[in-house]
Formats: C-alpha cells, structure tokens, sequence
C-alpha cells in the first residue's frame, strides 16, 4: 500500500497527478455530503472517514488503481450483489483507473450511504 505523510486531505489531493486527484476529490466529496457526524481524517497515510473514534471508511489512490475501503463487514455482506464483478480485495473496492471511478460514483454513493445509516463493527 502506497502511503502518503500529507499532514491533512487536501495536501493528500496536492500530490496527486490531476486525472487521479479529480477521482479522488469525487470519493472524497460524496464522502462529505453523506457522512454528517463523521470526521475526515488521515490516517494509515489515506484520507480516512471515523465516527466516535473509530475509521470506518478510507480511500486512496495506490500505484495501481483507486481503492475504497469499507471497513464495515455489515456494508461489505449487504452490499455483496452488487460487488460481484468488481475488483475487490478483504476490506476493498479497486478501480483499475480514474474512468472507472466516475463510471460507479452511484456505488460508491450508496455504499458511503450505508455506512451514515447506522453505527456497526469495525473489522
């Protein structure tokens, strides 16, 4: 994992070639807008979402794609259908390039979505 020693997010952002920086400025927005009561945070050298002291959803841009870490077992089983098919890892959602980010922007809603509707473990 490709880790960044930015102090803040947008310093994160900063270091990003413009394609990546604007994929991942979209995670991070939606982020925002669904996440009331988190704060964002760099953590583990990504741009990280917690709630009550605890990450529950991070994301970064890695050598070779974009990942979406959702850190909730809870997300990841309810979401399971509509995951089949991507590019996933343990506690990941890879997309190989920046296109494919804006292609899935309502997934990731909708998972960031999941995440506001209830507190649940952290795995």
């Amino acid at each position: 994992m490709v880790q960044s020693k930015a102090a803040d997010v947008d310093a994160y952002l900063a270091e990003l070639p413009d394609d990546r920086r604007e994929a991942v400025a979209a995670i991070r927005e939606i982020c925002l807008e669904e996440l009331p009561g988190f704060t964002e945070v760099m953590a583990h050298g990504m741009p990280c979402l917690e709630r009550d002291g605890a990450v529950e959803l991070g994301y970064a841009s890695q050598k070779r794609h974009i990942s979406l870490y959702v850190l909730r077992e809870d997300v990841r089983e309810a979401f399971a259908e509509r995951l089949a098919g991507h590019d996933t890892g343990k506690g990941c959602l890879r997309f190989s390039t920046p296109a494919k980010v804006a292609r899935d922007l309502d997934l990731i809603r909708d998972l960031v979505r999941a995440f506001a509707r209830t507190p649940g473990p952290v795995c």
